[in-house]
């Protein structure tokens, strides 16, 4: 999971509308719907009954809508700026600690996995407490973050990071690889280290960002000039590997009767009344630990095999994501209508898609649906990207949201226009070809041509 340093408040009101911003109990941020507070819990996991204590406080306080986000952060939204004060109140008396600060992010199972290569959370935890003790403090990007990954099966090699820290077995036992990240250009790796080094090299390249401005990121640092600084090897550095992207929907069995079930919010929304039904059902069912996860997750830990089929049939008769086939798992959709800068509702386009686009949501890409040209859901680029625009639509292929667009289509033809893109594929797709590779040897000009006449 991760979190933003958190800003200051503006004056005026307590809230922030600029961009870069990380939304939190300090400083709210104002969207369509009200004010978003943004939640990371300081321990790994939280207990049914504190999780249910929450969506409680999200319905009383706020609309009772919550999201968890593509990077596994609660958000709870709706709020006014005289509810805040009783949603932190709400949040103080449920026991659960809100972590603050530069957003250090572990895998959702770290140490509960049995194939991470190390336990990432004691270098977390010591990086933590270093980054706590620098005096003077640390003035970082708000939204810097830091991955530390043991490697296990839901690793985060497709989470974006400023700097990356990623166990690795070598001939001398374990190292950690350290790389600069970001999203201008592709991760660079700097220096493999001994557990007892990754601290005080962190720190060094922390205190470098803080004297480069505090809207520095890794992107801005230099890769060769730090190589050369940290380590002699001049050698080429080892690759952790891509990693397949978890989902976290499904039964995930780790041996030894330990069950996780795992469960996502179908276009990264769910209503507080369906999630406290739910964890009411899987407390009694025997579930001791819900941990966020990125993609939208919700991983339930404690379960019974037996158990784990029960919430999971309770959880798709709410609507939950339950299956890593469900097509809802490769739609990437933004607050839409929700945020005051959206121009298109997201989750109604994301329905349509589900009805009429089977065959381009087979797993081998993910359609982005963006508000906005802000991109919010998924910064990184989509071989489909749906944008928002003053006359209607705006189609992105292969690149961002804030990319110029390739096409544009009316209004009150994305259902039309969604459908050509299904039947492009469908009918064009050779036997065994995925949708992406089928969309890449077709090219812009076939796929243009498809949403705009579809």
């Amino acid at each position: 999971m991760t979190s933003c340093a958190a800003p200051k408040p503006q004056k005026e009101t307590g809230t922030s509308m600029r961009r870069g911003t990380c939304p939190s109990l300090a400083a709210p941020m104002q969207t369509g719907d009200g004010l978003l507070v943004r939640l990371r819990p300081a321990a790994d996991g939280l207990t049914p009954a504190e999780l249910r204590a929450l969506a409680e406080a999200a319905a009383a306080v706020g609309n009772g809508i919550i999201e968890v986000t593509a990077r596994g952060n609660l958000q709870i939204r709706g709020l006014t700026a005289s509810s805040v004060p009783a949603l932190a109140a709400a949040i103080g008396e449920a026991g659960i600690a809100v972590a603050e600060g530069v957003a250090i992010e572990t895998p959702p199972l770290a140490g509960v996995d049995p194939s991470e290569i190390a336990d990432p959370r004691p270098l977390a935890t010591a990086l933590r407490a270093a980054i706590a003790d620098r005096r003077p403090a640390l003035t970082l990007a708000p939204k810097l973050s830091i991955v530390i990954d043991g490697r296990g099966r839901f690793h985060l090699r497709d989470v974006a990071a400023d700097l990356r820290v990623e166990a690795l077995n070598s001939e001398d036992g374990l190292r950690w690889l350290l790389s600069l990240g970001g999203t201008a250009r592709p991760e660079r790796p700097v220096v493999l280290l001994e557990t007892e080094r990754v601290v005080p090299a962190v720190m060094e390249l922390l205190a470098e960002l803080d004297a480069l401005g505090a809207a520095a990121r890794g992107r801005d640092l230099d890769a060769d000039r730090i190589r050369q600084r940290l380590s002699a090897d001049r050698d080429a550095l080892p690759t952790a590997g891509g990693g397949s992207p978890f989902l976290p929907a499904g039964i995930h069995d780790f041996g030894d009767g330990r069950i996780v079930l795992g469960i996502a919010l179908a276009f990264a929304q769910t209503d507080s009344a369906d999630l406290i039904a739910f964890l009411h059902r899987a407390e009694e069912l025997g579930a001791t630990e819900i941990r966020l996860a990125p993609r939208h997750g919700i991983l339930v830990l404690g379960l019974s095999s037996a158990a784990a089929a029960i919430a999971q049939r309770l959880a798709l008769s709410q609507g939950f994501l339950v299956a890593p086939d469900d097509p809802r798992n490769h739609i990437a959709t933004c607050a839409g209508l929700a945020c005051a800068s959206a121009l298109m509702d997201t989750k109604a386009a994301a329905r349509s898609l589900v009805e009429v686009g089977a065959d381009l949501l087979d797993g081998s890409l993910a359609v982005h649906l963006s508000g906005c040209a802000k991109g919010c859901a998924r910064p990184s680029a989509s071989p489909l990207t749906l944008v928002g625009a003053p006359s209607g639509y705006a189609l992105v292929v292969n690149g961002t949201a804030s990319v110029a667009p390739s096409a544009y289509r009316e209004e009150h033809g994305i259902r039309n226009a969604l459908a050509g893109l299904n039947a492009l594929v469908r009918e064009n797709k050779d036997a065994g070809e995925s949708a992406r590779a089928c969309l890449t040897r077709l090219g812009t000009a076939r796929i243009v041509a498809a949403f705009e006449q579809g």
